[in-house]
């Protein structure tokens, strides 16, 4: 069995202290594995005069060349062939551009038991049927964007009643549900089984705020629950404090701050973060975080804020081993949460600024220049 089977079979989902080994060796392995496969990642490890035998203990891992999602962007890299991939999807496109990234079969195996156990340990799958509301697109089969992907995926966590779609496809393009969805909810809040919510915050954000205006306070069956995911993108200026958003929820939907998860990931690393009972994003065993000065690119140390640096040795099908975002984030000391989970926990800032990002994409690819 391979070490990367191996550290996704785990069966404690924060028992990171215990599996640092494991995951050098998965790390190990699926570096050795991409610089076989991709030509083009080969050539920007041999640029950094990177070595895997470099990787000598968990620390090392800072040492592992990162790649911009920014570089993905431009220049996609690809170990397995598209045809082989078992799943694709594109990130939502801000800025005007977009990642297109992919699973092959065993990494889409791999990730399919991650994402039970994520789902699971928080308390999200359920056998009680539910109606749902999704805060994004209906899926079509135009829509490659994994947000639709995940957030339709997510209908699946409880059977589903009914849905309901903040974004509906009109044939050629999409067009804002808003009345539809509060229509939903009058219905949803007379029956006996559950609502769930998933999706854009900032579209939950405008749909409570059109429930007040209409001097509309509901009260959700019992068991309902709200997941957002994704950060606020051009709605940046109405963000959101998490505690206002959830008191905001108890107000207008009767759903209590204790049924309210969020979930962080990104296309280009496909590991999924779900917050704890304290609304903190714990590192799993699948994954190690790192944050980066915005200058030096060196790690900094718990408490100061940077550029996030996610690392994984899950896919095969591209070189997304370490990746970094255009994210600012402040990483933890796991035991300052209070949960109970002591993995570290990371908090989002905010976007990093884009010539930081513009700047560490093109070393990336002077690395391919002949």
């Amino acid at each position: 069995m391979s070490y990367r089977s191996q550290l996704f079979g785990h069966r404690k989902l924060y028992d990171t202290s215990a599996t640092d080994g494991l995951f050098l060796e998965a790390v190990r392995e699926n570096i050795a594995f991409h610089e076989r496969h991709c030509a083009e990642y080969a050539a920007i490890l041999k640029y950094y005069d990177f070595d895997v035998r470099m990787l000598k203990n968990i620390a090392d891992l800072k040492e592992i060349p990162t790649i911009p999602t920014l570089f993905i962007k431009q220049q996609p890299m690809i170990s397995i062939p598209e045809e082989h991939w078992k799943f694709k999807a594109a990130s939502s496109g801000t800025g005007g551009q977009r990642s297109l990234a992919g699973l092959d079969r065993g990494s889409a195996r791999l990730a399919f038991r991650m994402v039970l156990r994520t789902l699971s340990h928080h308390g999200v799958l359920s056998p009680i049927p539910a109606n749902y509301i999704v805060l994004g697109y209906e899926p079509s089969k135009n829509n490659k964007i994994g947000a639709a992907q995940t957030a339709y995926g997510m209908t699946f966590t409880a059977p589903a009643l009914h849905r309901e779609y903040a974004l509906k496809y009109n044939g050629t393009d999409y067009e804002l549900n808003l009345e539809g969805v509060k229509s939903a909810l009058i219905r949803y809040e007379k029956s006996r089984f559950p609502a769930r919510f998933m999706g854009f915050p900032a579209y939950l954000y405008f749909l409570m705020q059109s429930l007040e205006r209409d001097g509309l306070s509901l009260r959700l069956p019992r068991g309902s629950m709200i997941f957002t995911a994704g950060g606020w993108k051009s709605f940046f200026e109405e963000e959101q404090d998490k505690r206002k958003l959830y008191e905001l929820a108890e107000k207008t939907l009767g759903i209590p701050e204790t049924q309210c998860r969020d979930f962080y990931g990104a296309v280009e690393h496909p590991i999924s973060y779900c917050t704890c009972r304290n609304h903190h994003f714990h590192v799993p065993v699948y994954s190690r975080v790192l944050v980066r000065d915005v200058k030096t690119m060196e790690p900094v140390g718990y408490g100061e804020p940077g550029i996030i640096n996610l690392i994984t040795p899950l896919s095969n099908a591209m070189p997304l081993v370490s990746v970094m975002t255009d994210d600012l984030a402040v990483l933890h000391d796991g035991h300052e949460c209070g949960c109970g989970i002591e993995s570290p926990y990371f908090e989002i800032l905010g976007r990093a600024g884009l010539s930081d990002i513009v700047t560490c994409a093109a070393e990336s690819a002077q690395a391919l220049e002949p």
